[in-house]
């Protein structure tokens, strides 16, 4: 997965990587130019005593310095861009991926894993990137051009390079191979406490009301443990790296010096050569250590890679027809042609076979029990499910059939919890008209009944709204999440009990408000509460995915038992 994603997302950046190669080329090649030229200073112009030797000598390793530090710069340069581009561009291919999931897949992941993923996943196989292109990339060409060299030297002493290379090779492979499956049990460790993490600022309010903070807190610090748990384990295997490294380069030191001594004092090696070829061997062994640096990110990275792989090959169950059409009438009905609808791996389905019609310029109720299907069905609409049987049909058109962007601009979407999300009231609401007028704004406003608090706001249309719009009461959310709905001026309403946090009478100016606005549209409301409901044309009731009843709400009251049963424990209640 990792060489695939590498791949894939590294090849419109191949001129960049190219630059870093010839680049790391010349920077090593003149690396590897320098203990030849110190030997020479040693053996012909030290032990000659020729200081003009010295000194042209040393003016040349001078300029072959400059120029490894100029060209090891640019190699930096070009592969920390490279590096970059490749985050970035993971990055918005995971974004693009994850905004046209449909609600199934984002329940599959999970909203913490998937921010995760965009994330801590893709730095840290971007890290990867760069590691390799400043050390990975000059690792192989200074371990082959340091064996040349060092065999040049002298052809007896590099036979150390047969023991001393694959032992540093044996001994960190051995230590990378164990840490794979701590990095993949680390990083589900990372979601987890995400999870965790998430539940429990968004919850807060919640935890503080049932005072369940010292629970919340041992829930918190049993998965803090189990990541650092992970995390100490992935540790000390990576703290046998270094000192299996170490001890294998100064030994190999160590017993070139030994058997190199003894050759300069036999007369068969130079001083200058015996230096040349311990520079050399420190080279080599620090091409490999480099390598280890990123062979210990590497496992991690290749874990993070499968997730990401995973968003990316993970196709969303939404699609778009072939040849979509692109165009509908402005006056747009809906038709719910014998609908069912099952979750992935469900039991049963949550509908059965629902049929229902709701003309432009009517609006028709859903109600029913708590589990009945009324939001899912009403879901099905938006695509943010398909059904998995019959059609929903919005201006004669299967939604299937549509291109969703075409779908979308039809309808007006009041969700259950209504979001809002961080910026203005003015931001929030031009979420659903980008171009609408400040007039506009306090038109929807009125129409919602929350121009009053927006006025009394300091900046009005300007002030300032939190993510998930938790500065303001959830009554005040639900108007401000219709006013969204309303600057938009679709041709399908869909309100998803979004009256539920209104008293009484803000609930019936909002609904005699909308009235002249929604005279032309389609209207469908899930609601709770009959009095919300009971001027609709039609009212459907659900009852365990089933449509029970469907009528006004005198016809309901004679023939609908459901319906009269839910009537009448409102009616008891407000008594």
């Amino acid at each position: 997965m990792l060489i695939s994603l590498l791949r894939s997302h590294l090849r419109p950046l191949r001129r960049l990587l190219v630059a870093v190669v010839v680049l790391q080329s010349i920077q090593t090649a003149a690396v590897l130019t320098l203990p030849t030229l110190n030997a020479d200073i040693i053996d012909n112009g030290i032990a000659t005593g020729d200081l003009a030797y010295i000194w042209r000598t040393g003016a040349i390793m001078l300029m072959v310095t400059v120029v490894q530090v100029m060209f090891a710069v640019g190699a930096v340069w070009f592969g920390a861009r490279a590096a970059m581009g490749f985050g970035r561009n993971v990055r918005r291919d995971l974004f693009e991926r994850v905004t046209g999931y449909a609600t199934q897949e984002v329940e599959r992941f999970g909203a913490p894993s998937l921010i995760t993923r965009i994330t801590n996943d893709v730095q840290q196989v971007q890290m990867l990137v760069l590691m390799s292109c400043t050390l990975l990339v000059a690792g192989p060409i200074m371990l082959v051009g340091g064996v040349i060299m060092a065999v040049r030297e002298d052809g007896g002493l590099a036979l150390l390079l047969l023991v001393s290379v694959p032992a540093l090779v044996v001994s960190v492979g051995l230590v990378v191979v164990r840490m794979v499956p701590q990095f993949q049990a680390m990083q589900e460790r990372i979601d987890q406490v995400n999870r965790v993490l998430r539940e429990q600022i968004t919850g807060l309010r919640v935890v503080r009301a049932f005072v369940r903070e010292p629970e919340e807190t041992e829930r918190f610090e049993q998965a803090n443990a189990q990541l650092t748990a992970r995390a100490l384990a992935a540790g000390r295997l990576m703290a046998f790296i270094f000192p299996a490294v170490l001890l294998v380069l100064n030994v190999s030191s160590v017993a070139a010096i030994w058997i190199g001594g003894g050759r300069v004092d036999a007369g068969e090696l130079q001083v200058g050569s015996l230096v040349a070829f311990l520079t050399y061997l420190i080279q080599i062994l620090m091409a490999v250590m480099m390598a280890t640096f990123v062979a210990i990110m590497a496992p991690r990275a290749s874990v993070c890679a499968e997730r990401i792989v995973d968003v990316l090959h993970t196709p969303p169950t939404i699609v778009t027809a072939d040849n979509p059409i692109r165009s509908l009438p402005e006056r747009c009905g809906v038709e719910f042609d014998r609908v069912s609808f099952a979750y992935p791996g469900a039991e049963a389905p949550v509908l059965h076979e629902v049929s229902l019609t709701v003309p432009p310029g009517t609006t028709t109720a859903i109600i029913g029990s708590t589990g009945s299907g009324k939001t899912t069905l009403l879901q099905l609409v938006p695509r943010l499910y398909d059904a998995t049987g019959g059609a929903v049909r919005v201006g004669g058109v299967d939604v299937r059939e549509l291109e969703p962007e075409a779908l979308w601009a039809r309808l007006g979407l009041v969700p259950q919890k209504p979001f809002l999300f961080s910026g203005t009231v003015a931001s929030n609401l031009r979420h659903a008209h980008p171009t609408a007028t400040d007039a506009e704004l306090w038109d929807a406003l009125e129409i919602a009944q929350a121009s009053e608090f927006v006025a009394a706001m300091p900046g009005g249309l300007d002030a300032s709204i939190s993510q998930g719009g938790t500065n303001v009461s959830g009554g005040q959310r639900q108007r401000l999440a219709i006013a969204r709905a309303v600057v938009r001026r679709p041709s399908v309403y869909l309100f998803d009990d979004s009256f539920s946090a209104l008293d009484l009478t803000t609930d019936a100016r909002l609904r005699a408000a909308l009235a002249p606005i929604t005279a032309d549209a389609a209207v469908i409301v899930v609601a709770q509460r009959v009095s919300t409901i009971i001027a609709a044309e039609q009212i459907l009731v659900l009852e365990d995915g089933h449509a029970v009843g469907l009528g006004t709400h005198g016809q309901l009251l004679e023939v609908c038992p459901t319906y009269l049963e839910i009537v009448e424990s409102q009616t008891e209640a407000v008594v």
